[in-house]
C-alpha cells in the first residue's frame, strides 16, 4: 500500500490548510486511517484518526476543537482540515493506514505510512 499525502505549506498564524491523503490499493477503504506529526527534535505525535466508515473519530489532545479528519465511506483518500494554526503545528504531518478499521492513537497499529507533507506556521 502506497500513502501519497498532499495539501501542505507555508501559513501565517490563524491560517487554514487542507490535507489530503490517498492510498493507492482500492481495499484500504475498509481500513482506519490517521494522521501523524513529528516536528525536528520531538517524538512522533497523534494528530487524528477515522473509522473506515468515517463514523468514528479521535483527536490528540493539542488539535480538538481546530482540526477536523474526514473521509467518505468506501473511499480511500482521508482529509485534515486545519483552522486556528498556531506555530507550534509546524511539523511533518504523515498518513497512516491502520491495520484494522478503527481509529486508535497508537503508531503501531499503523503499518503503512506515507512519506509526509510539510506544514510550517509562521508568526
Amino acid at each position: 500500500v502506497q500513502l501519497q499525502a498532499s495539501g501542505g505549506g507555508l501559513v501565517q498564524v490563524g491560517g487554514s490548510l487542507r490535507l489530503s491523503c490517498s492510498a493507492s490499493r482500492r481495499t484500504s477503504s475498509n481500513n482506519g486511517m490517521g494522521w501523524f506529526r513529528q516536528a525536528p527534535g520531538k517524538e512522533r505525535e497523534f494528530v487524528a484518526a477515522v473509522f473506515w466508515d468515517g463514523s468514528n473519530k479521535s483527536y490528540g489532545d493539542s488539535v480538538k476543537g481546530r482540526f477536523t479528519i474526514s473521509r467518505e465511506k468506501g473511499k480511500s483518500t482521508v482529509y485534515l482540515e486545519m483552522n486556528s494554526l498556531k506555530p507550534e503545528d509546524t511539523a511533518t504531518y504523515y498518513c497512516a493506514q491502520n491495520r484494522g478499521s478503527g481509529a486508535g492513537s497508537d503508531p503501531l497499529r499503523y503499518p503503512y505510512w506515507g512519506r509526509g507533507t510539510q506544514v510550517t506556521v509562521s508568526s
